[in-house]
């Protein structure tokens, strides 16, 4: 199928960029299960803008640089932050119905704070924020006439130079090869323009806050198609994940502490983070998540308690109602006691080096969201930036494709799929087995406090795991649980090659060997 522009995901930065160009492009959105079963719309904080009278574009841009501890790239935040309120502004457009407070006549968007920021200036729609906003730009994609959404699309491989009929070494993006979840043929997608926006690696973890497909897959394609990765050793991992054996990923937002919840340990009662920073629970993610850690390991703990009871019963079911209604489902009353939380894997602050237009390293591929590292997020993201980074860059990367489609030729011919010399798996145990042990693994050695030692385990394990899985792919047909397994191989093994290379403890990555933090600030760039 050819189209003018090629979307890969269909989140808040896909369809940002999608709904950007489809005034003028026939534009194609690949989405890899339902349409809205990505990371936008599990997103339940809000987006950080600065809305209030006294903050500063200033102040947001050195709350972020201090979270990213100055790991950042300050043009980027500033691009990013300064570009804040007007991305605000066109959602509300789209209809996106933000929480309001103040009369009827002077109505106001009601703004509140969350860890690391000085200022009140998260919009939000009650506690399900990225919910409202993938329904709107959803809405508006469907409606468009020159938007063609795609559900059910796992994406193999980018197509390149190398797939032209007559090949070529330009490294050229030309599109991808999908495979159908349904019928499981491989089909091949051509465009002039490609943008992976395709989230991030959460579920390269055993516990992490990501929905099922974030299985790394852009990140793993642009690197196995020459793109630069950067700073994958950075992981943020959300200090609260609701404790409970059958539901795995249900995240407690960040504003529950932002609202006054207290997190103590359940074998003493004792609130603990004031022992840890003087910041309490208002301290960024990552030291929250650390002191959690050491909590939950000196006592030997399954996990820890957050506890907002002490607010009144009408003040939390009227700021928290999705997450009161469904921790009810599940036996608990967040009004009158405190919630089971443990840390887990939250968001991927590395990715694929792109610029300030969302340009990646090869000509003709574009990507946008939490699939980049755009120097947004340095270190440590900052609470609520990462819905606004991908509306921020979807918009960029349609605007430069706008302003230079006269330079994006339209794709030549590119070979079909081959599937001449491969079989029907007979033993599916391969790919369950893997997928189970790197994410343990993963947990294991890689996670929010580590040492050369584990990460050297891990690598050994990835080495292995790397021949097993390479062999299986050379000789059965591509399904989709094998395609994610590659990725997820793949992008741990950025991860840990990067965390290696870093000989220092900064934001995310905290390390026993390496416990100081270097006087400069430096990014891990790995090069393919």
């Amino acid at each position: 199928m050819k189209s003018d522009v090629l979307i890969i995901g269909s989140g808040a930065a896909g369809l940002t960029a999608a709904l950007n160009l489809a005034d003028r492009f026939r534009v194609t959105v690949l989405a890899k299960g339902g349409l809205a079963e990505g990371s936008t719309a599990w997103a339940q904080g809000g987006i950080a803008a600065v809305l209030e009278p006294g903050d500063t574009f200033e102040s947001h841009i050195e709350d972020t640089m201090i979270a990213g501890a100055g790991l950042n790239d300050r043009r980027t935040v500033e691009f990013v932050v300064e570009g804040a309120p007007r991305a605000i502004e066109r959602l509300i457009e789209l209809g996106v119905p933000f929480n309001q407070e103040g009369p009827e006549n002077a109505k106001a968007l009601h703004l509140t704070r969350e860890g690391g920021h000085s200022h009140r200036r998260i919009v939000h729609v009650n506690d399900a924020t990225g919910w409202a906003v993938q329904e709107a730009l959803l809405h508006a994609a469907e409606k468009h006439p020159n938007i063609t959404l795609v559900p059910d699309k796992v994406v193999i491989d980018l197509a390149t130079s190398r797939h032209e009929e007559r090949y070529s070494g330009a490294g050229n993006v030309w599109g991808v090869y999908a495979v159908d979840r349904a019928s499981g043929r491989v089909e091949l997608y051509t465009a002039n323009a490609t943008i992976l926006a395709t989230g991030g690696a959460g579920r390269t973890y055993q516990f992490s806050t990501a929905p099922r497909g974030a299985t790394g897959d852009g990140i793993a394609m642009a690197w196995r198609a020459g793109c630069r990765i950067s700073n994958m050793e950075f992981m943020q991992f959300h200090p609260t994940c609701l404790y409970n054996l059958e539901v795995k990923n249900f995240l407690i937002t960040e504003a529950v502490r932002g609202e006054g919840g207290q997190l103590k340990n359940p074998k003493t009662g004792r609130r603990f983070m004031p022992d840890y920073d003087a910041r309490a629970e208002l301290a960024p993610r990552d030291i929250v998540a650390r002191a959690i850690d050491a909590e939950i390991k000196r006592d030997g703990l399954d996990y820890v308690h957050l506890d907002i009871s002490h607010m009144g019963a009408d003040f939390v079911s009227h700021h928290f109602p999705t997450i009161h209604e469904k921790l009810l489902g599940l036996g608990i009353d967040m009004t009158k006691e405190p919630i089971p939380v443990v840390p887990a894997q939250h968001y991927t602050c590395g990715g694929i080096v792109i610029d300030l237009d969302g340009r990646t390293d090869l000509p003709h591929l574009y990507a946008a969201g939490e699939c980049t590292q755009s120097g947004l997020h340095g270190a440590n993201r900052l609470a609520s930036n990462s819905l606004l980074e991908c509306f921020v860059f979807g918009e960029a990367a349609a605007r430069h494709i706008n302003a230079h489609w006269d330079e994006l030729p339209p794709p030549p011919a590119i070979r079909p799929w081959d599937e001449s010399r491969v079989t029907d798996s007979d033993e599916e145990v391969v790919i369950k087995q893997n997928w189970t042990e790197i994410r343990r693994f993963m947990w294991n050695y890689v996670g929010i406090v580590r040492t050369t030692k584990r990460l050297e385990r891990a690598a050994h394990r990835i080495k292995m795991m790397t021949d097993e899985v390479g062999d299986y792919y050379g000789h059965f047909r591509v399904t989709p649980d094998l395609i994610e397994l590659r990725n997820l191989l793949q992008t741990a093994d950025l991860i840990v090659r990067s965390a290696l290379h870093r000989h220092e403890s900064r934001g995310l990555h905290f390390t026993l060997d390496y416990p100081e933090t270097l006087p400069q600030a430096v990014d891990t760039i790995l090069l393919p």
